[in-house]
Parts: structure tokens; C-alpha cells; sequence
């Protein structure tokens, strides 16, 4: 039998999953220690999106330090082939529990932790995430092309994408 979760699936974390399935990364924004913003390429660690994204990371990196100070981070996903992007807003928390790490780990991973599950520097941020927002516009190149047409002719502003924000926690 399902969950009532399973059941009824929340549908704003539904969308947000359908919108970054096929994007591996995300640039990661934590805030420095000097109140600036420092964003970096990481990749998000494929599971069904239950409303966390999960992240491996080293120990000792300067994320870590900024996440330990302020919790607040931003993910940005971008599909330009499909025309979709996507900004997502949450708390990260540093996580070492070794089921989750066995769970999501892949052997390409060993490029960066050469020692495996077994590398004494591995561990994973969770982001929860809380909101996002998101920019989708149609994918054919043709109905771009009508709409930039149709606003040219009728002196209107082009409006390419679908914007819209999502709710996820409070």
C-alpha cells in the first residue's frame, strides 16, 4: 500500500522535479564570510526530488565553513536547450550519515574521493529546499520565433517564458 505521501504527492515539489531531472548541475551559492555570495559548479546526486537535494562534498572545503555560518543557499539550474531555468532558495545542513552517503554514492565519484566510501574527507550537503522560481518557455524554435514575430509586428514586448514561483516549506 502507499503512503498518503505517495498518494497524494505534494504537486509544487512535483513541478520543481520535473523542471531539474535532466540538469545534473547546479551552480551552489553559499554566502561568504564577508557577506559576499560565492557560487560554484556541483552536481546534484539523482534521486526521485522529495523537497531536499543532495550534494557530495569534501569536509574541509570553504562551503562548508560558509554553510556552517549561514545555512542560506541558492541553487541555479539551466537547461538553455530546452529553454528552462531554474533558481532554487534553502537551508543547507552538513550531513555524515554513512546510509545516505552509501545510498547515493556512484563509482564516478571516486575521481574526487579516491578512497571510496572509505575517504575520511567525504560528506554531503542537504539542501531543504523552501522555495524556487522558474522561467520555461516552450521548446520549439518555431514557436519562439511566431511570438518574437507576432511582437515585432504589433509593437508589443516579447514574452518568451512561463515565470512562476513555487512554495515548497515555509
Amino acid at each position: 500500500m502507499k503512503s498518503e505521501t505517495e498518494q497524494n504527492p505534494n504537486p509544487s515539489i512535483q513541478k520543481l522535479g520535473e523542471l531539474i531531472k535532466d540538469i545534473q548541475f547546479a551552480m551552489f551559492t553559499t554566502i561568504d564570510f564577508d557577506g559576499s555570495l560565492y557560487s560554484r559548479p556541483m552536481a546534484s546526486q539523482q534521486q526521485e526530488f522529495d523537497g531536499d537535494l543532495w550534494f557530495f562534498t569534501n569536509q574541509s572545503s570553504g562551503k562548508i565553513r560558509s554553510i556552517e555560518k549561514d545555512q542560506h543557499v541558492n541553487l541555479a539550474y539551466a537547461s538553455p536547450e530546452h529553454s528552462r531555468y531554474v533558481s532554487i532558495s534553502g537551508r543547507a545542513e552538513i550531513a555524515r550519515e554513512h546510509k545516505k552517503i552509501e545510498e547515493l554514492w556512484t563509482p564516478l565519484l571516486k575521481a574526487w574521493f579516491p578512497e571510496g566510501l572509505e575517504d575520511p574527507e567525504l560528506a554531503l550537503i542537504k539542501v531543504r529546499v523552501e522555495s524556487a522560481e522558474y522561467w520555461d518557455t516552450p521548446s520549439s524554435k518555431v514557436f519562439r520565433l511566431v511570438g518574437f514575430a507576432k511582437a515585432v509586428a504589433t509593437g508589443t514586448s516579447y514574452h518568451s517564458e512561463e515565470n512562476k514561483k513555487i512554495q515548497i516549506r515555509h
